[in-house]
């Protein structure tokens, strides 16, 4: 017994099982504690982005609708080539990227394990441009990539169900899974109504957005313009995007500090 009353055979056991279950996130090389597999979160996650698109008003405006689309793509393909250059394609193996625009005035966007990402119209405002999705897109890419879904349900299998594998979990325990899956994906009885991520999640996101936008060609210094334009937005009520996200000063301090880095990788491709 040590001195926090903890037996040290527990505490030898929660260190092997933090050992075994630990994956890095690209770029930053913070390391994760993570026991749900791609496959279990990418399954999960599909289900209930496909109940989502049942219930949604997808775009049917072709102009919004193909920049979206083609913000996204680019940005996903920085995403492919700097994970390929890097030795880390496996990461998104398998994975099925999807673009969509909804109509929905809230000022919101979410992006699920497995590529699939979904802006609402009501943010198009603000962004205003092609640039200004990039923000966004890659903002919302970088949870993906750095497994920030995997990392929060990881965290919450442990304190709600303790710990059990995520294929078990749905054997077990099929309602309470899925209702904790769609907390943390934000697809909850209310849409859009999610388990918050964490400060660390929130400015990992940033800094991995800046660089992805970069490297598909797009101008992060745009980045300082949206978030000012939305927290301009706030007035009475929060915007649901930045409603369990950190500080406008915060992020804005934060983000002009991650530029520089962000600018090492920029390729202007096209004007825009």
């Amino acid at each position: 017994m040590n001195r926090t009353g903890i037996p040290g055979r527990f505490l030898l056991l929660m260190a092997l099982l933090w050992l075994a279950s630990c994956t890095t996130v690209p770029i930053t090389g913070r390391s994760q504690f993570n026991i749900v597999s791609d496959a279990s979160i990418t399954s999960l996650s599909l289900q209930q982005y496909q109940e989502f698109l049942g219930q949604a008003k997808v775009s049917s405006d072709p102009a919004r609708t193909a920049a979206v689309k083609k913000v996204g793509n680019r940005i996903r393909g920085a995403v492919e080539q700097y994970l390929t250059q890097n030795g880390m394609a496996e990461q998104i193996q398998g994975y099925q990227w999807e673009f969509n625009l909804v109509e929905d005035q809230q000022i919101n966007a979410w992006a699920m394990p497995g590529g699939k990402v979904v802006v609402y119209s009501g943010l198009l405002p603000i962004v205003e441009d092609e640039a200004g999705l990039a923000v966004v897109i890659g903002h919302e890419v970088a949870h993906v990539i750095a497994r920030h879904g995997n990392e929060r349900m990881s965290q919450e299998l442990m304190r709600q169900m303790g710990g059990i594998a995520l294929s078990t979990a749905l054997a077990t325990q099929p309602g309470a899974t899925r209702e904790l899956g769609m907390q943390v994906f934000g697809l909850g009885s209310q849409l859009g109504v999610m388990l918050p991520f964490s400060r660390l999640h929130e400015e990992e996101a940033d800094r991995l957005g800046l660089i992805f936008m970069a490297m598909a060609g797009y101008d992060p210094q745009k980045a300082v313009v949206v978030w000012q334009r939305m927290a301009a937005q706030k007035g009475a009520s929060t915007p649901e995007f930045l409603s369990t996200h950190p500080s406008d000063a915060t992020r804005i301090r934060n983000i002009q500090a991650f530029i520089p880095e962000a600018r090492r990788y920029f390729r202007p491709a096209v004007i825009y």
